[in-house]
């Protein structure tokens, strides 16, 4: 088999926050921006991996969900456990300097896990978990 990751999915609740972060915070290119009534989806991604991306899109933008099952997913982005991804850099005191000086949320500076990876932590505008690890 020959799989590779092309989309993955996070939330978010604030199209120009989220924007900042992904753009000019981790650096990413904008791929796509789509706006729809009051509902705005972004595609992002690192610049030198143009089929990796990921689509910032409205909470519970499903159509199938349920009012209750929307708000617990507002909830929980609220307390920032909803959604989370891992990034991967060569340089992570860089990356973090980066990151910091964007004005994001720090969950967890850089350091060396008793597993073995040296990483860090933000959340986005949206609170979502944004682990970084440091590749040897």
């Amino acid at each position: 088999m020959d799989l590779t990751i092309h989309w993955t999915f996070l939330p978010h609740d604030d199209p120009d926050a989220s924007l900042a972060f992904y753009r000019d915070g981790l650096g990413f290119e904008v791929r796509n921006d789509v706006r729809y009534d009051d509902k705005c989806w972004l595609t992002v991604g690192p610049v030198d991996q143009p089929g990796t991306s990921i689509v910032l899109e409205p909470p519970a933008a499903d159509p199938g969900l349920t009012e209750d099952e929307r708000r617990t997913i507002v909830e929980l982005m609220a307390k920032g456990n909803y959604a989370r991804i891992v990034l991967a850099t060569r340089d992570l005191d860089a990356t973090f300097e980066r990151v910091l000086a964007s004005g994001a949320e720090v969950v967890q500076e850089p350091i060396k896990q008793p597993y073995g990876v040296r990483d860090c932590a933000f959340r986005d505008p949206a609170g979502n978990m944004i682990r970084i690890n440091e590749l040897s």
